[in-house]
């Protein structure tokens, strides 16, 4: 078990990229968000999400964050992996978007993606958008049409490697994520969805990961799970290895394998806290491997996922 990092399947000819299992997550920060994504770097995290969406996030304040970062000698930007989102027409507000949406599918990802590296540049100077690049592009959904979808991708795809590392989808379902595997060049490196009771915990799709060295990143971990923050086998866990209910939902999610997550504490006090319960666990693991066992099998079961690491 990788408790900091998974190692990204190789895409065309990327550079070896490996991938943080706690992602920095900026939707719904507003003004707040620069000030937030430097909290997070300040406190260890060394990924971060966003998306060209204005509805719902500030892609330019998460530049602003890591550039101040950069600046103050905290970071280099080779330590980090930044990933923001393609929105299509539908999950944006009509009144903000970054580009037109009388144009073509094509020529709106080309200028979304312009707007992306303008603001997740390296530094302060315009001229830097020549040489910034983005670790991973997702897909915020699929489009109404596999046609559509596929147009959108083929575009992603002329990116890869230099401009953007990696391709990735949100919000995808098997059926979905195995047609478009079948059909593109650059295959998903990430699958990004919510984890919850709504869709089995993606159980077949995740399996379907596993298999195929996808990672699976979990969004809404917290927000849709009070049950399982409170379940015996989460509070067990806390109390065993001293970390919050929430860390320890997050650790033991982490343990179903080739698994991430979005984790977006505004407290930076929790940061540091769910950072460090990372280390703890794998101490915890090691130290009393029978015990945890027990309780990451407890876990797949209370989840309904029975398949072996």
């Amino acid at each position: 078990m990788t408790w900091d990092k998974h190692l990204l399947r190789s895409v065309q000819n990327a550079p070896p990229a490996s991938l943080p299992v706690f992602i920095y997550g900026t939707a719904w920060k507003k003004d707040r968000t620069a000030d937030l994504v430097y909290q997070a770097l300040s406190a260890g995290f060394r990924a971060v999400d966003t998306a060209a969406q204005p509805k719902h996030y500030r892609e330019d304040l998460v530049g602003e964050g890591i550039r101040k970062a950069i600046r103050d000698g905290m970071v280099r930007r080779e330590d980090l992996y930044i990933q923001t989102k393609f929105t299509s027409v539908h999950g944006q507000d009509p009144d903000d978007m970054p580009y037109d949406p009388n144009t073509s599918v094509t020529e709106q990802v080309h200028a979304s993606i312009q707007s992306s590296l303008e603001h997740l540049r390296e530094s302060d100077s315009l001229d830097s958008v020549n040489d910034a690049h983005i670790d991973m592009l997702i897909l915020h959904s699929p489009l109404p049409t596999m046609s559509q979808t596929l147009e959108a991708w083929s575009t992603f795809e002329t990116y890869v490697p230099h401009r953007i590392r990696n391709l990735g989808i949100s919000n995808c379902t098997l059926p979905l994520l195995r047609e478009l595997s079948s059909l593109v060049k650059v295959k998903p490196a990430v699958v990004q969805n919510r984890f919850y009771v709504g869709t089995q915990f993606d159980v077949p799709l995740r399996s379907y990961c596993r298999d195929t060295h996808i990672i699976y990143q979990s969004f809404w971990t917290l927000t849709a799970n009070p049950e399982l923050v409170q379940s015996d086998v989460v509070q067990s866990l806390a109390s065993r290895a001293e970390i919050s209910p929430a860390a320890a939902l997050y650790c033991l999610v982490l343990s179903l394998g080739n698994t991430t997550l979005l984790n977006g504490t505004r407290n930076r006090s929790r940061m540091e806290a769910d950072l460090a319960a990372l280390e703890k666990i794998e101490r915890f693991s090691q130290g009393h491997p029978d015990t945890w066992q027990m309780v990451h099998e407890n876990f797949q079961q209370l989840i309904g996922d029975h398949v072996a690491l």
